[in-house]
């Protein structure tokens, strides 16, 4: 079985990193590994291969279940933070709108091309470098860049198009002249 798995684990590699953040990938393979270890134990498999492959993703997704959970769990917070703050209700009006802006952009950043999504998200949201992209998604690193540019592009444009449909967007203290 040991060598089934070093014979797939890029093909694993490649099926997790479709699926979760670049830093989670190698866990979940290894993960995997030891799965099927504790299954050797209990008895032979018949398809090694779909196997391996089948329990990857299954640990990815079980992943992705717990980080929604995690991330449904930060906007019950949210909720309470907003129902104490009623008495305030410039700050509430501003809470909401800024939830509503990210929203939408979250809804933009879904509307990207895949690849470009990726890269995209790679840079923005977790931080790695055009390199460290480039190597993860198997393109040129003048391919992340122009991937980033055209998400930076179309965000700018589906939100710019949420603005003018009447949805815009939260202004700073300081752009509206409050005095604290």
């Amino acid at each position: 079985m040991e060598a089934t798995y070093l014979s797939v684990r890029e093909g694993l590699l490649r099926l997790v990193s479709r699926l979760v953040p670049p830093k989670e990938i190698e866990d979940i393979v290894q993960e995997t590994y030891v799965r099927i270890c504790r299954v050797k134990q209990s008895g032979p498999i018949r398809h090694p291969r779909s196997f391996l492959y089948r329990t990857a993703r299954n640990l990815a997704l079980d992943y992705l279940k717990r980080a929604e959970t995690r991330s449904n769990v930060s906007m019950d917070d949210t909720n309470i933070e907003l129902s104490a703050l009623e008495e305030d209700t410039d700050d509430v009006y501003e809470q909401v709108r800024a939830r509503q802006e990210f929203e939408q952009f979250c809804e933009a950043v879904r509307r990207l091309p895949l690849q470009c999504r990726r890269a995209f998200v790679l840079k923005k949201v977790y931080g790695y470098s055009q390199k460290e992209i480039a190597n993860n998604l198997n393109i040129s690193e003048n391919t992340v860049e122009k991937h980033i540019a055209l998400g930076i592009q179309r965000c700018r444009q589906y939100m710019k198009a949420k603005g003018e449909a009447g949805i815009k967007p939260v202004a700073s203290h300081s752009a509206r002249g409050r005095h604290g």
